[in-house]
């Protein structure tokens, strides 16, 4: 949670966590790095207001952290520019409204770093200044501020659009990008299939590289680090979810603890789905002999389902109570206006390759995965390839 307190002399952020906390601020301190909020904001220890605590067993995890951005300068905050990582100065008027939203746009994009990627000079919002951005204007953009499912030419050319009325830009991206557009028709009643073909290819083009690239490349990454790049491929595949949350608490009530789910999805509608990303190891899906004729589950096929329906099982019982703790503990992370629901959910499973699977085996795993599929989904590496090929075919002959 990120809030701002203006002073005489100065500009304070207030950062308060519900779950880690703060504890892991100093942490970070202590180890010689850098803080960085929301991708957005950058702190050292001189940054902070008060000093860090000099025994962290007797400061309370969710005490807020104040930190210095900006110095009063005539009617002007004046940042400084190695907290928002700019290479132009930032000016902010003292009557513009200051909250998260002003500098963090949806998906934690940087809107000042957006700004000053194009601008050629120093940045003003609102008051008199000369080359001033009119305070009206710059909350119309941010309220348009493209988000992270946009390609980054059709980005640059909706900020330039505003700015260039107000300041010098370094080129002129939104003519490359209407020289982009100008192949297709854009008119009323414009075919919108054929308009975005050419960017769906595009996008699918690059996931499918990507995951390609992983697959050859898989063990240069940790288990963490692969998890969180697999589910990249899963959001832009599933685009109806448009949050993930790592570690998402939920409560067994049977044995009166919290368990951790590893990613927890989270719909347009706010409803609730649970992923579970495994490594791609070969041999972990069905067995190498059959039994009574049948190739059946191993272990860690049957014991990722298992884990996966206890999970909906815990959610479901949490209920009511569960959604609301859900819903204030990713208030700040979740999309404005948005509560969690947990409205029967269904599990994916991501695991394993099918290369090297006899025909045999592949139809069983097949009885397999449809015993399931009412409740949870179980893909392979090789069909998550199969599925983005589809898709990246479909597109290109839309284009």
């Amino acid at each position: 949670m990120l809030k701002f307190r203006k002073e005489q002399q100065r500009l304070v952020l207030i950062y308060s966590g519900d779950y880690p906390g703060t504890h892991w601020v100093f942490h970070r301190f202590d180890a010689a790095e850098v803080v960085r909020l929301n991708q957005t904001f950058e702190f050292s220890p001189e940054h902070l207001v008060q000093p860090r605590p000099e025994d962290l067993n007797g400061y309370n995890e969710f005490d807020d952290i104040e930190f210095f951005v900006a110095t009063l300068e005539g009617e002007y905050f004046h940042f400084d520019r190695e907290v928002l990582n700019l290479e132009n100065e930032l000016y902010i008027h003292v009557d513009v409204p200051l909250e998260k939203r002003t500098f963090v746009a949806e998906r934690n994009i940087s809107i000042f770093s957006k700004i000053d990627s194009l601008s050629a000079e120093d940045i003003y919002i609102g008051g008199n200044n000369a080359n001033t951005i009119p305070a009206e204007e710059f909350y119309s953009l941010i309220k348009d501020f493209p988000n992270s499912y946009e390609l980054k030419k059709y980005a640059e050319a909706r900020v330039a659009a505003v700015l260039t009325n107000y300041i010098d830009i370094k080129e002129d991206s939104q003519k490359k990008y209407m020289s982009y557009m100008s192949r297709k028709p854009s008119k009323r009643g414009a075919d919108l299939i054929q308009d975005l073909a050419e960017l769906e290819a595009h996008k699918y083009e690059s996931v499918l590289a990507k995951l390609k690239g992983m697959l050859a490349d898989e063990d240069s990454y940790t288990e963490k680090q692969w998890q969180k790049e697999i589910l990249q491929v899963v959001l832009l595949l599933y685009p109806k979810y448009i949050h993930a949350f790592e570690e998402a608490p939920v409560r067994d009530t049977y044995n009166s603890k919290v368990r951790s789910i590893d990613f927890l999805l989270i719909d347009s509608a706010g409803n609730t789905d649970i992923i579970e990303i495994k490594r791609p190891f070969r041999q972990c899906i069905v067995t190498k002999r059959t039994y009574r004729d049948n190739y059946i589950p191993l272990r860690e096929l049957s014991g990722t389902v298992m884990q996966v329906e206890k999970y909906i099982f815990y959610l479901n019982k949490w209920g009511k109570r569960g959604e609301n703790t859900l819903t204030k503990r990713y208030k700040a992370s979740l999309t404005p206006g948005l509560s969690i629901k947990v409205t029967n959910p269904s599990g994916i499973i991501i695991m394993g390759r099918e290369k090297g699977l006899t025909s045999d085996q592949k139809q069983d795993f097949e009885v397999i995965k449809r015993k399931y599929k009412n409740v949870i989904d179980i893909v392979t590496y090789d069909d998550l390839i199969h599925r983005l090929e589809i898709m990246l075919r479909h597109w290109k002959s839309c284009a």
